[in-house]
């Protein structure tokens, strides 16, 4: 029957097995990692703030991706917690544009992010000498801005059309609200596809070719140069690469549980769904934080600090 896509109209989401019979096991494992990934990240953000040194671009970036996170996770997991101790696990249609717009916003943020630290690590390598010129204090401000406003504004615009569509199915096959929410409307206008398809290439394909484009140009010169260079180019990059492997798994993952409509066991649904929740929230922190020399000696030290 077609449902009027108003505030009102109740989606049920499909994607949890056996909730019944495992509602405490999800629920503290959804309270394990939200409190992992928070704190994980907070210690990064906290390690930079109270550090001078560490008052760089470089650094700064990378303590913006840790708030990222945060945020990321919180308009996911608290939702969840809720859900597995409700015995339906439901939400209003406006709530779920609401929770598509920002998980989706601070996602392509992600990759904003990681475009603008490849940028710095190629002035700071490539052209070192122009580095405090580039990288100023006002241009890390705008790019910051830049990283967050964009998506918003790109994504904002395919919940505006979603809005005015018409529902014809209330079940979506997931535990939270992703590109799956396509699947319930009575059709999609070709502008929806059209758009979708602008901002995956202004917020995936572009930066991505960007940064490719970045680190080809990194590791030529690293390479030609001295071994104090080429040590500064994999110390600071390879961190970077890592996260930025697991970003693509984050979006591959997201393309086969959402737009490409793959037949899944609900198992393997859900599974996939808790990479996604999982992957660069947390192990972001733990990869900058062991990977990262700086950060590292001051996370050793913050710890030997606790003990005493």
């Amino acid at each position: 029957m077609e449902r009027n896509g108003t505030s009102t109209t109740t989606l049920v989401l499909s994607g949890f097995v056996d909730v019944e019979k495992y509602r405490y096991l999800y629920f503290w494992l959804w309270v394990l990692f939200y409190f992992l990934i928070v704190s994980s990240n907070c210690v990064i953000i906290y390690i930079v703030k109270i550090n001078p040194s560490l008052h760089e671009p470089m650094y700064v970036f990378i303590a913006a991706l840790s708030l990222n996170s945060i945020l990321l996770s919180t308009t996911v997991y608290p939702k969840l917690m809720v859900d597995v101790l409700s015995h339906r696990q439901v939400a209003t249609y406006s709530g779920c544009l609401l929770q598509v717009f920002v998980f989706y916003s601070l996602a392509a943020a992600d990759l904003m992010l990681l475009s603008t630290m490849a940028y710095d690590r190629y002035v700071s390598i490539c052209r070192p000498l122009r580095y405090a010129t580039l990288m100023g204090k006002t241009r890390v401000c705008v790019f910051l801005i830049l990283a967050w406003v964009l998506p918003a504004c790109h994504v904002s615009v395919s919940i505006i059309i979603q809005s005015k569509q018409k529902l014809c199915g209330l079940v979506l096959e997931g535990i939270f609200c992703n590109t799956t929410i396509v699947k319930v409307h009575c059709s999609n206008p070709m502008s929806l596809f059209v758009w979708g398809f602008v901002v995956i290439a202004n917020m995936a394909v572009f930066p991505m070719v960007f940064i490719i484009f970045t680190y080809v140009r990194i590791f030529r010169v690293a390479f030609r140069s001295r071994g104090e260079i080429r040590a500064k180019a994999v110390d600071t990059t390879l961190p970077h690469l890592m996260v930025l492997v697991m970003f693509t798994v984050f979006i591959v993952f997201d393309v086969m549980i959402g737009l490409l409509g793959i037949n899944l066991t609900k198992i393997l649904r859900l599974f996939l769904s808790m990479q996604i929740l999982v992957y660069n929230p947390l192990f972001n922190p733990i990869i900058y934080g062991l990977k990262m020399k700086e950060i590292w000696k001051r996370i050793k030290r913050l710890a030997l600090f606790s003990k005493n």
